[in-house]
């Protein structure tokens, strides 16, 4: 490929070991490879340090963190930091997935086609059954977008009912939030405009990081940490998901929160990125996000009756709950950098 910018891979991690060697295995495959590999390592083992020192990796460069850096965006941060002055784009990758081959070859040429976008977003494969259609019509039950439709979770089928779904596109935020993410952008082998994506499969121009980081707000796990960043991104620029930049993520349980942090989270960081996109949300959509939330706590504890892990149920929903009051007496506050 022709003037082919410089880029970097960073990888955080937490306790995957495994996961993280496979991943480093399918980018030793990829037709287009980074100019180097930073790992930021979080683990309070040393089973990553072990694994990285085992196996071999061209333009690797592994650093272990310890608690002042430890956390998703802290770690991207710190990241950032170690990256070489050459670099040109950033690429991140959750540390549970694995690349198609053609992954960064699609995601760099993206940005030589669009040469004034910000970011760039790949596209998860595995985790959506899409179906080609003729028709441009979806019954209650499915989601049509762009000549393909899917089935649509139970969430989404109630919101409909109820009038509380998003008229807005995937990747899209609407006023009262709750929108659709990008799992419902079809497989269509397209390039499309969006204003967020997930963190996990994405990538930045360098020059982005002098005026912004990864907000500190989101500690730990960081759940919407790439919603926040993303959607401040898209009010300076542009950013694109292209959907032939494709790879599987695998998700491995290990160093995940416990659920009731986890429900916590959804209500309360789910807030703050509403709020940073829409900072004085009318009345009606201020009624539709906590209409919504309670909908999906409601959903959720149902899980308690009909799923397997009913336990795990049962705590999430009393975490949203507790997340939810929580809002009373004590909103999150916005960091804009």
């Amino acid at each position: 490929m022709e003037n082919t910018p410089k880029f970097s891979l960073i990888i955080c991690t937490y306790l995957r070991a495994k996961a993280l060697l496979d991943l480093l295995n399918s980018v030793k495959l990829q037709q287009l490879y980074p100019n180097e590999i930073v790992i930021i390592d979080g683990s309070t083992n040393t089973q990553t340090e072990e694994m990285v020192a085992q196996n071999s990796f061209d333009n690797l460069f592994y650093f272990k963190v310890g608690i002042e850096n430890r956390g998703l965006t802290k770690q991207r941060n710190f990241g950032i930091q170690k990256v070489a002055s050459t670099s040109e784009i950033i690429c991140f990758l959750d540390d549970d997935t694995i690349l198609n081959t053609n992954y960064f070859a699609e995601l760099i040429k993206t940005y030589q086609l669009f040469p004034k976008a910000l970011g760039v977003g790949g596209y998860i494969s595995n985790e959506s059954h899409w179906k080609k259609t003729n028709s441009n019509s979806a019954t209650a039950d499915e989601f049509y977008f762009d000549g393909w439709k899917r089935k649509e979770g139970r969430r989404f089928v109630v919101r409909k009912k109820l009038g509380l779904d998003s008229t807005k596109p995937p990747c899209f935020m609407p006023e009262f939030s709750h929108g659709r993410s990008v799992s419902f952008l079809p497989p269509s082998g397209k390039i499309y405009e969006v204003e967020q994506f997930m963190g996990g499969v994405s990538s930045f121009k360098k020059e982005v990081f002098e005026t912004h980081q990864f907000s500190t707000y989101f500690e730990g796990y960081g759940l919407y940490e790439d919603a926040d960043f993303t959607l401040r991104l898209s009010k300076i620029g542009k950013l694109y998901l292209n959907t032939n930049a494709n790879l599987g993520h695998f998700h491995d349980g290990s160093g995940r929160p416990n659920k009731f942090q986890y429900g916590k989270m959804v209500i309360r960081n789910g807030w703050y990125v509403w709020r940073v996109k829409y900072p004085k949300p009318s009345l009606k959509a201020r009624l539709k996000w906590n209409l919504i939330a309670f909908l999906l706590t409601v959903i959720r504890f149902s899980n308690t009756f009909t799923s397997q892990q009913k336990v795990a149920a049962l705590t999430e929903s009393i975490g949203r709950i507790s997340g939810w009051f929580s809002l009373l007496y004590n909103k999150p506050k916005i960091q804009n950098k």
